[in-house]
């Protein structure tokens, strides 16, 4: 994988930068696995909902096997590919029996390995397997949190979790966060890191660019008037006041919003710590 840096030739180019991974296909996507993907635009009804989405390319949905059911049967990697809808590279998979997929590919993935799921497969990167026959202290991703729904957490491009122990019909996890949570030990999870680690290294460089990818512009609320927005008003630049808000006054920036007694509290074992 290589982060390539342009000539600084024109203003936009000044400080882009593109993450080229290695192994990518320029082949076409599996026609069978494409889906519409309808834009919305941060718009409800017509009317903005979300701000700072619109626009974007148009793009095809790639439909991505996270429960990777196909128990006990082989599948080998035929190639590596971009999706943009995601920020992971994505495999697709052709098993013995003629049934194509994609997967979330994981870091160090190649064309032409082999893969497979089952509950005690091979401790082999890519392999995906029950928790409770996944060695401790082994690298996870695509993790389930409710038996045969699916990966749920840690896919995004370069995330990882840490399997610290079985503790009776549950299993810790650690997250990147920090967070140790429980999961049942009869979830799937995949072996290995979630591919394209430098995602985050990329630089946009341009507004352009950004509009490409569905990002409309921001405006900052202390450039704005008091009729638009709690930071707006005073004479030059002024302090915000009290605490960050959003423009409909709630609390924004740091203020926590998980519910105090919300369900799940009870397979967290301890919380995420603070940067």
């Amino acid at each position: 994988m290589a982060i390539k840096i342009y000539k600084k030739n024109t203003a936009g180019r000044r400080f882009m930068s593109i993450v080229k991974p290695e192994g990518i296909t320029d082949k076409a996507p599996e026609k069978s696995l494409l889906a519409a993907h309808k834009k919305r635009a941060g718009r409800s009804g017509g009317k903005i909902s979300v701000r700072h989405q619109g626009g974007g390319h148009k793009r095809r949905y790639r439909v991505i096997d996270f429960r990777q059911n196909k128990i006990g049967v082989p599948g080998r990697i035929a190639h590596l590919e971009k999706d943009p809808n995601r920020s992971a590279l994505i495999a697709l998979v052709h098993y013995v029996d003629g049934d194509k997929r994609y997967i979330l590919a994981t870091d160090g993935m190649k064309q032409g390995q082999h893969i497979v799921t089952d509950e005690g497969a091979p401790v082999v990167n890519g392999n995906r397997l029950l928790l409770k026959n996944i060695p401790a202290g082994s690298t996870i991703c695509n993790i389930e949190l409710t038996i045969g729904k699916g990966g749920q957490i840690v896919r995004s491009a370069g995330s990882q979790a840490t399997l610290m122990a079985l503790d009776g019909p549950m299993a810790q996890v650690k997250l990147s966060s920090g967070e140790v949570r429980l999961v049942n030990k009869n979830c799937y999870a995949t072996l290995g890191q979630v591919s394209n680690f430098e995602h985050n290294a990329e630089r946009i460089g341009k507004a352009g660019r950004a509009r490409w990818l569905n990002r409309r512009p921001t405006v900052r609320g202390t450039a704005m008037n008091p009729v638009d927005h709690p930071h707006g008003g005073g004479e030059g630049r002024q302090p915000l006041g009290m605490h960050p808000k959003t423009p409909w006054g709630r609390p924004a920036l740091g203020k926590k919003t998980r519910k105090k007694k919300h369900r799940s509290n009870k397979y967290i074992v301890s919380r995420r710590s603070k940067k």
